[in-house]
Parts: structure tokens; C-alpha cells; sequence
């Protein structure tokens, strides 16, 4: 760490300067003993402050190197003293961008070896990357002669995703045709191709028994379906700053980013490669794969995604020329059914699209623009996507106030009692170990 020392006050250098030009004048036994215990105080003062500027150190501790949107973030940290003097009240300055959370703290610490420990925790509240560090140590001596500050230039990035929450209603279409893709294992639906029949084994649904054969053999025979394309997963994310709504935590911008992070979640778990475009203040294209490090990616792209001008009609002709048989999940709040003749041509060309609309008539327009502002009514152009028999999802703000939707998964413990009243650890945080900073 940097240490700086710097005299508080100048008064008693002045006075220790006036008290030896009158002994100067006159060599009175009294001068002689004020400026000699001015001057031990001075000198005592430095030398205590240096003391604490070889001695002191500082370290913190990180519980999680990321979180979701709804975790707590905890910090440990801890005050050494090496020297021989105590440092009987220090300031701790932690500088961080990470809103409301600016953990000062002013602590004491004795001398000859002795620490402080204290832990912080805050709750993330706002997506994005940031940046915890760098910390600052200010102390004095006893007699409030000299000012130390220790500056510990070591900073840590802390990355903040989007909260994952179930999606149970939304059902994406299917892309690619029977034969496509890769089939997905275990597959709880079927496609309607029959491949052959066989006979009747016991647990076969009745539904699938196949009547002419049946009537011809005199005996039950079942049709064989082919299990439906594991398709791609395309999320288009469209974060246009002149269609999105509502205000803060509670607008389409944050809930577009959290149904984005949700579905990717949800097609990743359901063995889809998945991928993501959407165009805000930066493009970001990641073509669909598999893993945890993608899931990564997608979760890190979507945690700095802001809102821009580019318009969703763009965003869908940019993908024209590339986009084959795959599914298509369209989040948006859009509600001008202009956009629409932009994706037409992808439906010629395979893609088999779902949109979710987020209803910006649900979301409560600011002061400064509730007298001017004019959308086109979300009746039409839900009228409009089925017209074309395109999936939908009308998606109201009000879905993201239950107590389901509430994000926030780390730092938490449960506990499950048995029959016997007997308590045991069903679950704990995801990662419990303190991880050293710098």
C-alpha cells in the first residue's frame, strides 16, 4: 500500500517557532522546557504515524465472484497491525460502483501483531459488471499532530447477471422439420410423423393404436413416432430506447433482459444450443452452443446489455441472410405491427418463430410523457401475428410481481425437518468459500 503522511495542523510548528526566538531573547529555564515538550509531542507524533504506516495492513475477502439480480454480496475484511503502535481510530474509504453499496466503516486495532475483522454485506439490486476497490485507510496520532493514508490501489470486478425465474407457461415452437437437427433425448412430445407401426406392448397409449392395421391383423398395433428436431434456439432481444416502457427495475427494458436470461436457461436445460442477438448502445451475436461457458457468455452479454436505436425491423433484416430452419423467440414491446414484414421473409426461409410481447400499456408512463405519448393499441398487432399464425405470448408487467418471479437464489439456507422433528441441511449457498481479493 502507498502511505502518505501529512501534518494536520501547522499551529504547533508556529508555536515551537515563537517560543524559540523568546528564549532566543531571553534564556528563561520555562521556554527551554515548553519547547522541549512541544517538541517531543511533534517529534512523538511523526514517529507514532510511522509506526502505523510500516505496520498497518489490510485484506479483503469475497464470498461469490458473481451473482444474480436479488443476491446478497458479502465481503469480508480484516485490519492488521504489525507495528508497535496502535492505531486507535482508522477510516476505512471502500470505493465501489456497485449501487448502494459503499461499505465504510471507521475501526480501531492495537499494536504488536493484533487485527480487526469485520464482514459487509449488501444486496445486488442492478445488473451490470462492476467494480469493487480501491480502498483508502486514513489514521492519526494521539494527538491529532500528523494524518496517515494508505492506499491500496487492488480493485476486483464483480459481475451482476440477471435473475433466472421459471417460465412454465411459455411453450417455444419447434423449429426445423421432422429429420432435422439432432433428436432430443427423452422427449416428452412427439411429432406427428409415423415411421411404422408394432405391436401393443402394455403402457402404450391408446391414442397411438393404429386402427387399420389393427382391423386388418386382428390384433393392436401401435403407430412409431419420431420424436421432435432438437432444434436451435434464436433470441432476438430487441432493447430499441424508443419502444420500451416503465421506469427502473419495473420497465420493459429489465424485463426483456430477464425473459431473455430465462429462456436461454430454460433451452440450454432442455438440450438446445442456444443463441442471441439483440442490438442496444452495442451488437451482440452468439451463435447458438451448448455448456456452461456459454451459458456464461449469454448471461454476461445480458448483464451489460443497455437499450440503443436500432430498430427490431434492422435487427431481423440483418439476420435475413443467415437464419435457417430454427426456432425464433422474439422478445419485444414493440407495439407497431410494422416490424412484423420484416420477419416474414425468415418464415420463408424455415424459421419458425415465438414472440413475447411485453404489454407497454401495462407499464406506467413517466409524468413527462404521459400527455404526448401515442402507441399503437396491442390489440392490433396481436390481431396481426395471428393473422399470420405466429405463436404469441402477451406478456403484462404484473407477471414479474409474484412471489415466484422474485430473483435471488445465493446466501441462502434450507433446512428440512423429518417425521422425528429432527432438522437437516436440505440446501446451502452455492459457493461458500471466502475467496482472497488482490
Amino acid at each position: 500500500m502507498h502511505a502518505k503522511i501529512v501534518p494536520k495542523t501547522y499551529l504547533l510548528p508556529g508555536l515551537m517557532l515563537v517560543v524559540l526566538v523568546l528564549y532566543l531573547i531571553e534564556t528563561y529555564r520555562g521556554w527551554f522546557v515548553l519547547l522541549l515538550g512541544l517538541g517531543v509531542a511533534w517529534g512523538g507524533g511523526y514517529l507514532w504515524v510511522r509506526s502505523l504506516a510500516k505496520g498497518l495492513t489490510f485484506s479483503r475477502r469475497m464470498r461469490f465472484g458473481w451473482a444474480q439480480v436479488g443476491d446478497r454480496l458479502e465481503e469480508q475484511f480484516e485490519l492488521k497491525n504489525l507495528g508497535w503502535a496502535p492505531a486507535i481510530w482508522v477510516e476505512v474509504d471502500y470505493a465501489s460502483t456497485m449501487p448502494d453499496y459503499q461499505p465504510k466503516r471507521v475501526s480501531a486495532v492495537g499494536g504488536a501483531g493484533l487485527s480487526s475483522r469485520w464482514q459487509i454485506g449488501g444486496m445486488c439490486t442492478r445488473r451490470g459488471v462492476f467494480t469493487l476497490g480501491p480502498v483508502t485507510l486514513r489514521t492519526h496520532d494521539p494527538f491529532g499532530f500528523f494524518e496517515l493514508t494508505l492506499e491500496d490501489p487492488q480493485t476486483s470486478t464483480m459481475l451482476v447477471t440477471p435473475p433466472i425465474i421459471p417460465l412454465p407457461f411459455i411453450e417455444v415452437a419447434p423449429g426445423g422439420r421432422v429429420g432435422d437437427g439432432r433428436p432430443r433425448r427423452f422427449a416428452a412430445e412427439e411429432t406427428v410423423s409415423v415411421t411404422n407401426v408394432r405391436e401393443y406392448t402394455p403402457g402404450d397409449s391408446l391414442r397411438l393404436i393404429h386402427w387399420p392395421t389393427t382391423a386388418r391383423r386382428n390384433q393392436y398395433f401401435v403407430r412409431n413416432l419420431d420424436n421432435s428436431p432438437a432444434s436451435d434456439w434464436w433470441i432476438f432481444l430487441d432493447l430499441d430506447e424508443r419502444v420500451q416502457a416503465g421506469q427502473g427495475a419495473a420497465s420493459t427494458e429489465e424485463h426483456g433482459v430477464i425473459l431473455a436470461a430465462s429462456l436461454a436457461d430454460q433451452g440450454l436445460r432442455g438440450g438446445h444450443p442456444v443463441g442471441l442477438v439483440t442490438h442496444g448502445a452495442d451488437l451482440a451475436w452468439l451463435p447458438p452452443r451448448h455448456g456452461e461457458a456459454h451459458h456464461h457468455d449469454l448471461l454476461r452479454t445480458l448483464a451489460v446489455a443497455r437499450p440503443g436505436a436500432c430498430s427490431l425491423q434492422k435487427l431481423l433484416e440483418l439476420a435475413r441472410p443467415i437464419f435457417r430452419q430454427n426456432s425464433l423467440i422474439l422478445i419485444t414491446s414493440n407495439p407497431n405491427p410494422i416490424w412484423v414484414d420484416a420477419l416474414l421473409p425468415l418464415l420463408h426461409r424455415g424459421a419458425v418463430p415465438t414472440v413475447l410481447f411485453l404489454d407497454p400499456e401495462s407499464y406506467p408512463a413517466p409524468e413527462s410523457e404521459a400527455s404526448h405519448l401515442v402507441r399503437p393499441p396491442t390489440s392490433t398487432l396481436m390481431q396481426v401475428l395471428a393473422e399470420v399464425g405466429i405463436v404469441r405470448y402477451l406478456i403484462p408487467s404484473a407477471f414479474f410481481d409474484r412471489p415466484e418471479m422474485r430473483p435471488g437464489h445465493q446466501g441462502q439456507w434450507e433446512w428440512r425437518q423429518t417425521a422425528s422433528s429432527r432438522a437437516f441441511l436440505r440446501e446451502t449457498p452455492g459457493d461458500l468459500a471466502w475467496k482472497e481479493v488482490g
